[in-house]
This record gives C-alpha cells, structure tokens and sequence, in this order.
C-alpha cells in the first residue's frame, strides 16, 4: 500500500481542502507533475489548470488554480494560489471573467517581457478552456 500525505490547498480567500492524500496532480509552468508520498523537495510555480487529489477516504477532489506556486516535500504539499475553485463552481461567467482579467494584463503590460508573460498566461487559459466546457 502507497504512503499517504498532507496535501493542503490554499487561496488568498480560504484553505480549500486540507487532509491525507493518496496522490496529487499538479498543473506546473513546465508541464503536469504527479506527487506520490517522498517526492523529493521542490517548488514550483503553477499555470492555469486542474490540480487534482486522491485522497485517502477514496474520493478524487478536482479545483481550478489561476496560478501560484506549490511546495512539494516528502511529508507533503502545499498548494498556495492565486485563485482556486473546485472545477463544480467554475461557472462560464466566473471563467470569462479570469480571461478578462488576463486580456487587462496584456493591454496594461509596460515592456515587451511583462506582455509576453501576460500572453503567456492568456494563452494558458485559453488551453484550460475546451477542458471545462
């Protein structure tokens, strides 16, 4: 039987889920990464996307992050994002709403790396999109 361990998933507004997990699915800036009990350290910031957990009682809990970061260690991981919701509540008006806020970045940006990174992530949404609807 595979170790369990403390996954925590946070938003500035709440902690969204915090228990024992099985297995957790992570949406990094350089591609997925899966997290089983004594992952070695690492940190690693987050794109838009699906973080997935399997906890221990057996149920696959799904939320949306816009971004942040995760601290991942042997004993656990911590997901710290921008903005989080389980994927039930992520309604078209409240995705729409991510999107409008990532085009106000691109047309705010003040240099050429700032747009780009704006883009980037304006892209990434717009990936993320066919998979929600």
């Amino acid at each position: 039987m595979a170790d369990n361990f403390n996954f925590e998933l946070v938003s500035p507004e709440q902690l969204l889920l915090s228990g024992e997990a099985q297995m957790v699915t992570i949406p990094g800036t350089e591609g997925d990464m899966g997290v089983l009990a004594n992952h070695a350290p690492v940190m690693t910031a987050l794109r838009p996307g699906l973080v997935s957990a399997q906890m221990v009682e057996g149920e696959e809990q799904t939320f949306f992050v816009a971004g942040g970061f995760a601290d991942i260690t042997p004993s656990g991981v911590t997901v710290l994002a921008e903005f989080s919701l389980p994927k039930s509540d992520v309604t078209r008006e409240v995705f729409d709403d991510q999107k409008r806020l990532a085009r106000e970045a691109v047309d705010a940006a003040e240099d050429d790396a700032r747009k780009t990174s704006a883009q980037s992530y304006l892209d990434q949404l717009t990936n993320l999109e066919s998979t929600l609807f």
